[in-house]
């Protein structure tokens, strides 16, 4: 998390960078469609386009409190568990900012365990490979982070479903400028489903709490809670709109300065 303000020097590299890399996921994108309609009952491909009236990163408040997009392709391998996500991430606006923009690539398992019992759980296995096209990766805020989320949807009664999320972030090279960033967060949720009548989907109730464990120079603390509230319209059987909104009340202000923060989030889901 670098938000240091912009020069020029980076423009024509960071540029190229960015068309090369948004070559790639093209190839991808339509290697794994040629794969995908030779056995369409196995591999899974879905795209998310996501928009953010304010950027969040595990609480912290990127970019100046700018917004951002979120551009996802995600390629779940034959249904084997295995799979990929590459997103490409940028403020807006971007201006002010060299490191406004960044690729995530993130190989993934995914799986359950204990089925048909009250242990039940549902678990995402991942590590995330952050890089930031518009700064060397040697200065930049390079890093690896290591993201494994387990759920219970049959833990508690009452249809309240459980989630822990571990992050563990650690700089991708050894230099002075990510070196800060070294430590985990623990995020504990509580996700229940409200039916409503005449709508198409139930509306998705969380509530979070985070605990900062040593991430950013920051130590071992409580830092910061959310309510959130989505609902879901499906247009047709492969796309639907996903729009939420969500309050963030900061209990460190070395999270943020800001006490309430107030934001919601709108995506489009498409799935083959």
């Amino acid at each position: 998390m670098n938000f240091k303000t912009a020069g020029t020097d980076f423009h024509l590299r960071r540029t190229t960078v960015r068309r090369r890399i948004l070559s790639a996921i093209a190839v991808l994108f339509i290697t794994t469609n040629i794969i995908y309609a030779e056995d369409e009952k196995k591999l899974g491909v879905s795209f998310d386009l996501t928009y953010t009236t304010k950027w969040l990163s595990k609480g912290i408040e990127a970019y100046g409190s700018k917004g951002g997009l979120f551009k996802t392709v995600d390629v779940d391998f034959w249904q084997s568990g295995w799979g990929i996500r590459v997103t490409h991430r940028n403020a807006i606006p971007e201006g002010g900012y060299v490191d406004a923009e960044r690729f995530d690539f993130r190989p993934y398992f995914r799986g359950s365990i204990f089925d048909d019992t009250s242990l039940f759980t549902v678990f995402d296995l991942s590590v995330e490979y952050e890089y930031y096209p518009g700064l060397s990766r040697y200065k930049a805020n390079t890093t690896y982070e290591w993201i494994n989320s387990f759920t219970w949807p049959n833990l508690l009664p009452w249809g309240f479903v459980p989630t822990y999320i571990l992050h563990y972030e650690y700089p991708a090279f050894s230099n002075k400028a990510n070196r800060k960033n070294d430590g985990g967060v623990n995020r504990f949720i509580l996700g229940h489903d409200i039916n409503v009548p005449d709508l198409q989907n139930p509306l998705k109730a969380t509530w979070e709490i985070a605990h900062y464990d040593g991430l950013a120079n920051r130590g071992s603390e409580w830092a910061y809670y959310t309510f959130g509230l989505a609902g879901r319209v499906d247009v047709n059987k492969n796309l639907a709109f996903v729009p939420g909104i969500y309050h963030q009340t900061t209990m460190d202000k070395s999270i943020s300065k800001h006490k309430d923060i107030t934001y919601a989030m709108f995506s489009m889901k498409y799935k083959f």
